[in-house]
């Protein structure tokens, strides 16, 4: 009775994981695109080098997770299967990888400290 809405239900499924890929990917570049005209307009200060690159990485980590959540629909719900479950939880061990990383440059600790303040970072010079 309900043969039809498997199909459909796919496609819509299908269609929504590749239009979240598209966003991640648009996420991405419009970020690096604004943070990179607000760094020229404002250009020359030491801090505003620090921000550009806040703000670069705050882009990279919603479009990562953007990313993410696409994968998720398009290996589970489209296509179930033990293969597409594994590509799933090796893509997303990899993005994960990387949102810790950009996490650490930024904020200075692991996403779980949240509650602790950065260390100082030292200088290194030698002397």
């Amino acid at each position: 009775m309900f043969g039809f809405a498997t199909p459909f239900i796919n496609s819509v499924l299908g269609l929504a994981g590749t239009l979240m890929d598209i966003a991640g990917v648009l996420v991405i570049l419009i970020g690096i695109g604004w943070s990179a005209w607000v760094f020229g307009r404002r250009r020359g200060d030491e801090g505003e080098y620090r921000e550009f690159r806040r703000r670069i990485g705050q882009s990279l980590l919603l479009g990562l997770e953007v990313l993410v959540a696409a994968d998720i629909i398009k290996s589970v719900a489209v296509e179930p299967s033990f293969e597409s479950l594994g590509v799933l939880a090796v893509l997303v061990a990899i993005r994960t990888f990387l949102s810790w990383s950009l996490e650490v440059e930024l904020e200075g600790r692991w996403p779980w400290q949240r509650g602790r303040k950065a260390a100082p970072r030292e200088s290194s010079s030698a002397g």
